[in-house]
């Protein structure tokens, strides 16, 4: 036995200490180690760069709404219409992104104050399958709709996507129009409808209800388009400007009307909707 061995033995043993997994997050933006608990108390925004984090529809709806607000029940629709299978069943995946976020499709609508402002929001998950649009998000956004024609109250939705759900092929595609329906309705009642486009709005949901809104919000650095960037260089052969797509050259370009950080989302909110219904009758 080496002195090594016999220094160590004599060391009188003491446990490793545990390290929660989870004390630290990495921002996708700066690259910097952020303590976990300042980066959920700055509502998921990095204190160093600025870069806001993707959250999910309940941290949504406990930092715009004022306590007490109500979920309101996804309406049920086909699972699988087309039977669809890639490399897993559709039904699978659909089964899998339900048991990750506790949710039954990748939009989740609720009823509630925003600063004693009445609405109904409706956040859209990306962590369930990307937030694609297929039949049970199109039936929950007009479910929505309805509610707030029913309440008297503006519709507001915070979009998050990569676009339609190819599993549901012509099916998630006719959601656009189904969708573009549901917001004239809207119109014809009166209401407002206001979005908010966060990182990432892409896809068929950019090319229908996430730009029809009466007042268009932005959240800082959210990725917006249609198409990715790398397809349309190759298309038009040319190379496109820096921050292409991003919510600020939207912004300096016309596309939105206010680019507001998620700390300052809930007051304009509130502000923008008490402009927008001054005057109307509610029940």
């Amino acid at each position: 036995m080496s002195w090594l061995d016999r220094v160590r033995n004599r060391i009188p043993f003491i446990a490793k200490r545990e390290t929660p997994d989870n004390l630290w997050i990495k921002c996708p933006g700066c690259a910097q180690m952020v303590f976990t608990r300042e980066y959920i108390e700055n509502l998921s925004v990095c204190p160093n760069c600025g870069h806001h984090g993707r959250i999910g529809p309940q941290a949504r709806f406990d930092q715009i709404f004022d306590p007490g607000y109500t979920l309101l029940t996804a309406p049920k629709v086909p699972e699988d219409p087309l039977k669809f299978r890639d490399s897993k069943k559709y039904a699978d995946r659909i089964k899998a992104a339900r048991a990750a976020t506790g949710e039954y499709d990748a939009l989740v609508t609720a009823r509630g104050n925003i600063e004693g402002q009445r609405a109904i929001l409706a956040v859209q998950d990306f962590a369930f399958m990307g937030g694609s649009m297929g039949v049970g998000v199109g039936a929950a956004f007009v479910s929505g709709v309805e509610a707030a024609i029913s309440a008297r109250c503006p519709y507001v939705i915070l979009t998050a996507a990569g676009g339609a759900r190819m599993q549901e092929g012509i099916l998630s595609l006719m959601q656009m129009p189904k969708t573009t329906v549901a917001i004239t309705m809207l119109r014809e009642a009166g209401l407002p409808y206001i979005v908010v486009m966060t990182d990432p709005t892409t896809g068929g949901v950019t090319a229908s209800y996430a730009m029809l809104g009466d007042i268009q919000i932005a959240e800082p650095g959210a990725l917006i388009g249609f198409a990715g960037q790398r397809v349309i260089e190759s298309t038009i052969r040319e190379k496109l400007p820096e921050g292409f797509q991003r919510a600020e050259y939207l912004l300096e370009h016309g596309m939105l009307d206010m680019v507001i950080p998620r700390a300052e989302l809930r007051a304009m909110l509130a502000r923008t909707i008490a402009y927008l219904m001054a005057g109307k009758v509610t029940v």
